[in-house]
């Protein structure tokens, strides 16, 4: 007899298992695409930025007065991005939500950025020709996919709420284990709130940056901290590793592109305020959060191979006995 698939809602026959859908929301087309031409956008620009900022030189859409802060925006760009180009993978809109949300966030928030600080923009200040010709790409490409992800986005909630996403068996939840949930609510809250402080608050907050910023600055890097607090939070609520996997593969890249950064650029920062050591500890969270929820996820995939696996009753002897 054929072993069991074991799914959410109990155990289908492997007979029937191939003909067993997930459960979930069928994910849009159209949040792969998006998701896809951002990744492609990303690596480009943020390895631009990143590399521009290491080597000394703000590269960035605005006028900023130390590299730092377009290279970290840049970094992070280039982090997310492999995690970006795995939602075609997916099955599910559940399965992505958590690395998408932080894309709307990210997009929609740099382009209120861009508006709110058009005064700061190289095209309106002035400067070298690459610079001023980046700047005036920046706010028209920012535009269209802000626009873009908020209408992908409604898209996947117009679709139906429920059906067919993809045939085989029903997958296991991973639950994310008690011992983490508390830390992460702690991550997510502190990337959350900073983000928001650098966002709204821009001339408070960016007090306890440890290094030079501008108001644009501030913002920019509060709204790729309040994304990044998103990120958490929705894997935290989803409560399930599996689901979670594109955001896992994303926020380790991202804390190690921008710990590379900060460790080149370590004369630029205040290492012995609040704010490096605070943020510091937030990366190494990031950092410890993916390595840790693939782990797991590997370990649960071997378990899950090992009892499906057709094993001989003890004492059985071989062929060759």
């Amino acid at each position: 007899m054929s072993a069991p698939a074991t799914g959410r809602g109990g155990t289908v026959p492997a007979a029937t298992a191939a003909a067993v859908s997930a459960p979930g929301r069928p994910l849009s087309s159209a949040v792969v695409v998006l998701s896809t031409v951002v990744a492609v956008i990303s690596l480009g620009v943020g390895a631009l930025l990143a590399v521009a900022g290491a080597a000394g030189y703000a590269a960035g859409a605005w006028v900023s007065p130390e590299p730092l802060s377009p290279g970290l925006i840049g970094a992070a760009m280039v982090g997310v991005a492999p995690g970006l180009l795995t939602l075609g993978r997916a099955g599910t809109w559940e399965e992505v939500r958590s690395l998408y949300l932080p894309l709307v966030v990210v997009m929609v928030g740099l382009s209120a950025v861009t508006l709110l600080n058009a005064g700061s923009l190289r095209v309106a200040v002035g400067g070298p020709l690459f610079l001023v010709l980046f700047s005036l790409g920046w706010v028209p490409v920012v535009g269209a996919l802000a626009l873009a992800s908020v209408g992908c986005l409604a898209a996947q909630y117009r679709g139906p709420a429920a059906g067919p996403s993809r045939t085989g068996p029903v997958p296991v939840p991973v639950p994310v284990p008690a011992w983490s949930r508390p830390l992460l609510a702690v991550l997510g809250s502190g990337w959350l709130g900073i983000g928001a402080g650098l966002l709204l608050l821009p001339g408070f907050w960016s007090a306890f940056v440890p290094w030079t910023v501008n108001r644009a600055d501030a913002q920019g890097l509060g709204v790729w901290a309040l994304s990044l607090g998103v990120g958490v939070l929705a894997s935290l609520a989803e409560d399930d590793l599996g689901r979670s996997r594109p955001a896992l593969r994303a926020v380790p890249a991202v804390a190690v592109a921008c710990g590379l950064l900060l460790a080149v650029r370590a004369s630029d920062v205040a290492w012995g305020s609040g704010g490096a050591l605070s943020l510091l500890a937030l990366l190494g969270g990031l950092l410890v959060t993916g390595v840790t929820g693939q782990l797991l996820l590997a370990r649960a995939g071997r378990e899950g191979a090992g009892r499906a696996a057709p094993g001989k009753p003890r004492g059985e002897a071989g062929p060759d006995a």
